[in-house]
């Protein structure tokens, strides 16, 4: 009793407790739905089918597991793209009523290598059974999901198969237009011709407006849609090496090349240690010094540093060369000596036989014949030696025919050869064409070059930036931001004497800023609804240093920024208002009174096609001759608008191609030109689709 009635004193504290945590959860529904920004629960939606953003997230993970190589934004976009275009797909074939059945699925898993052909999925006669497929699912929950998803995609795969089929059938391709692109490649028209290009106009006499623009882009408003986008512009404060930086390091490596003094524990005394040059154990003298470990292999001389090959490849046995500078590193290298043909580069013709290692099962010669046809090609070779190429290209048995026998370089230690190939190899001079037997087959070997080699002993050490330098640089790039909260950022930056980075665009699924790679912070940043335009951030970027960033502009998802517009649509508004300049002038009755009174001269064409219709010193131009064809003989027409200028053209001859029983040449070509493809039925559905793309919620 004594506890209810302590609940009775608290009611009125308890019933503001529930009705806090109440609103805490309705709250937070709030926060997850549309009315305060996009629903996190879904990726994005096509046409109304939602795509979720977990299983989305799983999917991007297996891609990027299975491609070890793909960033991030990689994996969403490739798997944005790959849904869109499935969603698409489906609403068609749902549309179309296309289903499958258990036979269907099972001829899609047989194409499948993995599962078709996988031995464990076998039945006696050596067939694929559908049976000991079903039966991996009792293996467990992981063999059974594998199960029910790939026959969900197998399923998903012989649907699109029968929408392919339904498409390619009813694409046809009719006798008539087998016919007419016959004659637009063999009928032929010869004709005289007066030109005046565009660009015989001064383009500072033709005035394209800011609305004129817009009128033009809003006729096709789809074509010229631009994404929502921010502008950013940047300035780069690195972290790179100050000359003190640099100064130290070399002061390091110029004292190895002195002997110094260290104490030894052990003797109770100090010990002189000589400097490189004099140094007894150079492997331990390297691995102690050197950023890289002591390297005992021998080099080729076109392996060395370009600009100090020549010292570096004739540097005698222990003699030290340096201090030397390459990209980024201090280095000093003592010579251990020079060893001749580390590397040769050999060609070779195989001539393999059944049931050589690796034969392909399409050889049948015996061994015998091998040799023998080895033996022919060996003295053909002998006697014409420039002809390897060709000969390679013509017999081998192996993949190095696509490069006339061409193998490349190989190490005299390390290489992966048999050993008798090795063998002639390594002790034959160039140029020496002989025969080998190996278990691939007979070889007929022709060394082709081969490379000395100088073993050097170097110390490397990194020019880095030093913490005091790294310190400084941190300290400029906040005082920077600090002072754009009073001044402006271009201002900041002369005083700075810093160079401001050309603004660039980036979408809402960039990860890119410029030269600045792999910054989706900076994205994200510039897309926050709280950042505002002309405010200033600072960004540490690895390997490059702080990167302080201003948002400059927003663009709003619609008609392309004019800036971007202008280069691609001024250009015809202008040729069109040349048109009616150009067009002005063409007045006569004939082809030398118009070329007169437009300052041009007549000009002939000579057996041209609609589709071989390129006119001399001027351009394609399919429109002119096409009304050259269909023109009376020796009657001038009117001015043609064409790519390039505006022409009249005086027919002189016009010759018919002969008439064809049957054009199916032609059709098949047009059938080829037009083939149906899914992702070109995906990209014109998604023209008109209504695609609601939240990848910007992903990460």
């Amino acid at each position: 009793m004594a506890v209810l009635s302590k609940i009775r004193q608290r009611s009125i504290l308890l019933i503001v407790v529930i009705g806090f945590c109440l609103f805490a959860f309705i709250l937070t529904d709030l926060v997850h739905s549309d009315l305060f920004g996009k629903s996190t629960n879904n990726i994005g939606s096509v046409n109304g089918h939602d795509i979720a953003m977990a299983d989305f997230r799983t999917k991007v993970e297996n891609v990027q597991k299975n491609s070890p190589g793909a960033s991030t934004s990689q994996a969403v976009n490739y798997l944005w793209e790959y849904e869109v275009s499935n969603a698409l797909l489906d609403e068609q074939l749902d549309k179309a009523g296309i289903q499958v059945g258990d036979e269907q699925v099972v001829d899609v898993l047989k194409q499948n290598p993995n599962i078709g052909q996988n031995q464990m999925f076998f039945n006696a006669a050596g067939a694929f059974d559908i049976l000991k497929f079903d039966a991996l699912a009792s293996k467990g929950p992981d063999e059974k999901k594998f199960v029910v998803e790939t026959k969900k995609e197998a399923g998903e795969n012989a649907r699109k198969q029968i929408y392919r089929t339904l498409l390619k059938a009813g694409s046809y391709t009719t006798e008539l237009e087998g016919k007419l692109k016959y004659k637009m490649e063999a009928d032929k028209v010869s004709f005289d011709y007066v030109s005046v290009l565009y660009s015989t106009v001064k383009d500072s006499d033709v005035k394209v407006s800011d609305d004129e623009i817009i009128a033009y882009m809003r006729k096709d408003e789809k074509r010229y849609k631009a994404e929502e986008n921010r502008e950013v512009d940047y300035v780069i404060i690195d972290d790179k090496p100050s000359k003190a930086d640099e100064a130290a390091v070399k002061s390091q490596i110029d004292a190895l090349l002195l002997p110094s003094v260290a104490y030894n524990p052990t003797t109770g005394k100090n010990d002189t240690i000589p400097g490189f040059k004099n140094a007894t154990n150079i492997a331990e003298f390297v691995n102690k010094n050197s950023e890289l470990p002591f390297d005992s292999t021998y080099v080729a001389k076109d392996k060395l540093p370009a600009q100090f090959a020549e010292q570096l490849y004739n540097l005698p046995a222990g003699e030290v060369f340096g201090p030397y500078t390459v990209n980024d590193g201090y280095f000093l290298s003592r010579g251990m000596g020079r060893q001749a043909g580390v590397n040769v580069k050999a060609s070779h013709v195989l001539l393999a036989y059944k049931g050589a290692m690796r034969a392909n099962p399409n050889v049948t010669r015996s061994k015998e014949e091998a040799a023998a046809k080895a033996n022919e090609l060996l003295a053909q070779l002998n006697a014409k030696p420039d002809t390897f190429f060709m000969v390679a290209m013509t017999n081998s048995d192996d993949s190095s025919k696509q490069q006339g026998g061409d193998l490349g370089y190989f190490k005299k230690d390390g290489n992966n050869l048999t050993k008798k190939f090795a063998d002639y190899m390594f002790s034959n001079p160039i140029g020496k064409l002989g025969i080998v037997e190996t278990e691939f087959g007979y070889h007929i070997i022709k060394v082709t070059d081969i490379q000395d080699g100088v073993r050097l002993a170097t110390i490397a050490k990194k020019i880095q930036a030093s913490e005091e330098t790294n310190n400084a640089s941190h300290t400029k790039a906040l005082k920077f931001q600090m002072d754009t909260k009073t001044k402006s950022f271009d201002q900041v930056a002369k005083e700075n004497k810093l160079t401001i980075n050309p603004s660039v665009k980036v979408k809402a699924m960039d990860e890119n800023v410029g030269s600045v790679t792999a910054q989706r912070e900076i994205v994200k940043w510039a897309f926050n609804k709280k950042t505002n335009v002309g405010d200033v951030e600072r960004f540490e970027v690895p390997n490059t240093g702080n990167v302080i960033v201003r948002l400059k502009k927003v663009n709003a998802e619609g008609l392309l920024p004019l800036d971007e517009a202008r280069p691609m649509i001024e250009t015809k508004l202008k040729n069109q208002k040349k048109l009616a300049i150009i067009k002005a002038k063409l007045k006569g009755s004939s082809l030398e009174a118009i070329a007169a009174a437009s300052a041009s001269k007549v000009m002939t064409a000579t057996d041209k096609t609609i589709e071989n219709a390129s006119l001399e010193g001027v351009g394609f131009e399919p429109r002119v001759v096409a009304t050259a064809i269909n023109t009376p003989a020796n009657k001038v027409s009117a001015p043609i608008e064409g790519t390039l200028g505006v022409y009249v053209v005086k027919t002189t001859s016009y010759t018919k191609a002969p008439a064809f029983p049957s054009y199916k040449e032609y059709v098949a070509k047009i059938k080829d030109a037009n083939s149906v493809s899914l992702e070109g039925v995906s990209a014109s559905l998604k023209k008109d689709a209504e695609i609601e793309d939240n990848r910007s919620l992903f990460y």
